[in-house]
C-alpha cells in the first residue's frame, strides 16, 4: 500500500496549502506535526528539509519540499479532480497568482498584519502597530493585482479549486481575521466574491486550523 506522509505545522499557511491539495485530490495521507519554531523539533525537521521549513511530503521513498513543488507533485502523482487548468492562458494566470503569493503577499498579510493584529494578542503578546500599518500599506497593491485577476475570470473562480486556491486561501483566511483585512477584501468585489466561496468550500472547511481560544 502506498505510504504518503505530510510533515508540517498545523498553524502554517504553507502546510495548510499542501493539505488542501491532498484533500482536494481525495488522497489518504498521514500527518506528522513538527513545529519549526521549536528548538526541540529542529533536528528532526532538518533531517527532512535542509532549511528547517515546513511542509515536507514523502511518498514511497520520494521526498519533496517547497510548497509549490509539493502542489505540483500532488497534482501530477494522483488521480482525482484536476487542480491545474489545461488552457495555456489560465495556467499562466494560476502561476502568476502563485508567484504573487510567495513574492509579495505572504510577508505583509500573514507575518505583519495577521501575526500582529490577531495572533500575538491571542498569545498574550503586544502587537506592534507600526508593523501592522506597514503590512496594510503593502497589502493594497497585492490585493489590487488579485482583484484584477479575479475579475478577468480565468482563475480565482468561485466553484473551482485550483492550485492557486490551495496556496492563496490559507493566507487570505488569516488576513481577513484582522478587521482591516476584512474591510480591504470587501472593497474588491471580484476577489471578495471568490473569497466568500473559498471560505465555505469543503476543502477549506476540512483543513482550517484550530487557532488559540478566542478566534
Amino acid at each position: 500500500m502506498s505510504q504518503l506522509t505530510l510533515t508540517g505545522y498545523h498553524l502554517s499557511v504553507y502546510t495548510r496549502a499542501a493539505r488542501m491539495a491532498l484533500v482536494a485530490k481525495k488522497v489518504v495521507f498521514a500527518e506528522e506535526e513538527c513545529d519549526p519554531f521549536d528548538a526541540a523539533s529542529a533536528g528532526r525537521l532538518r533531517a527532512l528539509h535542509p532549511f528547517g521549513r515546513v511542509p515536507v511530503l514523502e511518498h514511497d521513498g520520494f521526498r519533496v519540499y517547497e510548497t509549490q513543488a509539493i502542489l505540483d507533485y500532488v497534482e501530477g502523482a494522483f488521480d482525482g479532480p484536476e487542480l491545474a487548468p489545461r488552457d495555456a492562458a489560465a495556467r499562466a494566470r494560476m502561476r502568476q497568482v502563485m508567484g504573487i503569493v510567495d513574492s509579495y503577499l505572504y510577508w505583509p498579510l500573514v507575518r505583519q498584519v495577521f501575526s500582529h493584529r490577531v495572533f500575538r494578542p491571542l498569545m498574550g503578546d503586544a502587537a506592534e502597530e507600526k508593523i501592522v500599518r506597514e503590512g496594510l500599506a503593502k497589502a493594497e497593491p497585492v490585493l489590487d493585482a488579485l482583484e484584477e485577476i479575479a475579475a478577468e475570470g480565468l482563475v480565482l473562480v468561485p466553484g473551482r479549486t485550483g492550485l492557486e486556491t490551495c496556496l492563496l486561501w490559507p493566507m487570505l483566511d488569516y488576513f481577513r481575521m484582522a478587521p482591516e483585512g476584512g474591510d480591504m477584501l470587501s472593497g474588491r468585489p471580484a476577489l471578495a466574491t471568490w473569497a466568500a466561496w473559498a471560505g465555505t468550500c469543503e476543502v477549506a472547511r476540512a483543513t482550517r486550523p484550530k487557532l488559540p481560544e478566542g478566534v
